[in-house]
């Protein structure tokens, strides 16, 4: 389960609306208690995906070509990873997790986030249609790599 708050819900719908027709992206910072995480803090990042990247992005098994533009992918910098881990170890708190936007496209995860994504995160995924957030979805992966939705709790 993931424990969200109202203003951090609009945050991350208003970073959606304003990047787009291009993905947003950005981590979740905050505290994992068991199965349970609680989100402190919305970090937005710049979406760093670029033709480089997509070209890099080949080599993953099962992965088919990826196009060079921002309305279909994203990434986080790995220097901006980092300085977010070492900003979140200073206020005690974790990255705990990732979320990105789906221009024109329902807020569930592609075959390429499910590749790309880790065990431990919470996914939020925003969908953007026609320039407005109107679904905002939570999901993690199961034992089998598998993604599934998350609940989330307003607090």
């Amino acid at each position: 389960m993931l424990n969200i708050h109202y203003d951090q819900i609009e945050k991350l719908k208003a970073h959606g609306e304003s990047t787009y027709p291009e993905e947003c992206c950005g981590l979740l910072l905050g505290k994992i208690n068991g199965e349970s995480k609680t989100l402190i803090e919305v970090l937005p990042t710049e979406n760093s995906w670029d033709k480089q990247t997509a070209d890099q992005f080949m080599t993953i098994n099962g992965l088919q070509s990826r196009s060079s533009s921002k309305s279909s992918s994203f990434l986080i910098a790995p220097r901006l990873i980092l300085k977010a881990q070492k900003y979140a170890r200073d206020r005690q708190i974790d990255i705990i997790g990732v979320y990105h936007s789906h221009p024109d496209h329902q807020a569930i995860p592609s075959e390429f986030d499910r590749a790309i994504a880790w065990q431990r995160y919470s996914y939020i995924i925003i969908s953007v249609q026609k320039g407005k957030a109107c679904e905002l979805k939570s999901w993690r992966l199961d034992d089998n790599h598998q993604f599934q939705p998350e609940e989330m709790l307003m607090v």
